[in-house]
């Protein structure tokens, strides 16, 4: 019996007696259902974390909206009604943070990974399917795209200050999940949450946007003077989430302190620099 993680181009088998992890050959499941059932009959998992995507950076999803939209809606699609047809016991996804309508700049991904939830809904109300979905804030950590264009945010944003670039304005305010934290969360949802509706998985911690770079020049030891363009796009001033129904269920779980996460992501980032995706 297998727990099995999807990611863009590749996945991951864990088998469930001792949680061993080994990479698979890379699968399309975004343009091919044919390879997302083959992966799946190659080997019927039971349990499903899905977290393949097209994702982008801010000025990327604002150039192709409309690629992130249909690629994403593709990619969900082939994963649940492949899922569906194999029997698969449980399947935890990832949506977009629910505050109204998305901002104009990434409203394409954000629709498609909202449709998550009108799927799972739809599978348990006519097949009685328990798949349901986190809602992350911004992630952050090790091994994440640090690409400038293309990556998440806050990963992006150590990426500019180590290279002394910033042109982004300084009053955005970013609620935060360490990457590691996240990987823990989602592990407990698999196994432990039974609700159809989706969770907010989100650290205690909302940080402006000028806090955070001022922690990253002293993690990684620059001295500088911070100058933020405000001619440039910012996206989204801020995205209101609450952690209040995650700890209900989990009242005593322990994030990883701001700073030093800040901080593990950092050394990780300078350790790996020439490697690192960027």
């Amino acid at each position: 019996m297998y727990h099995f993680l999807t990611f863009p181009n590749q996945c991951y088998c864990i088998p469930v007696c001792n949680l061993f992890l080994f990479k698979t050959v890379c699968y399309n499941v975004d343009r091919d259902v044919g390879q997302t059932r083959a992966l799946f009959e190659k080997y019927r998992p039971t349990h499903v974390i899905h977290l393949a995507a097209k994702v982008g950076g801010l000025y990327l999803h604002m150039k192709s909206n409309l690629h992130f939209l249909r690629d994403n809606l593709k990619i969900n699609d082939n994963v649940l009604q492949t899922a569906h047809d194999m029997g698969v016991t449980k399947v935890t996804m990832v949506s977009s943070i629910h505050n109204g309508p998305p901002h104009d700049s990434n409203f394409g991904y954000s629709h498609a990974k909202r449709m998550i939830d009108v799927q799972n809904r739809a599978y348990f109300k006519q097949y009685g399917r328990r798949y349901t979905a986190v809602i992350p804030t911004n992630v952050f950590g090790p091994y994440d795209n640090f690409n400038i264009e293309n990556g998440h945010v806050l990963s992006a944003l150590i990426n500019k200050t180590y290279t002394a670039k910033t042109n982004t304005f300084g009053n955005i305010v970013y609620v935060c999940v360490h990457s590691q934290d996240l990987g823990r969360l989602i592990v407990w949802v698999l196994r432990e949450y039974d609700e159809i509706d989706p969770i907010i998985l989100s650290g205690e911690y909302s940080v402006l946007l000028c806090s955070f770079i001022a922690c990253i020049c002293l993690c990684v030891l620059l001295s500088m003077f911070l100058f933020f363009d405000t001619t440039k796009s910012d996206g989204q001033m801020k995205k209101t989430a609450s952690n209040a129904k995650l700890r209900r269920y989990l009242p005593n779980f322990t994030f990883t302190p701001l700073k030093e996460a800040i901080q593990m992501t950092c050394s990780w980032f300078v350790a790996n620099y020439a490697t690192a995706r960027k």
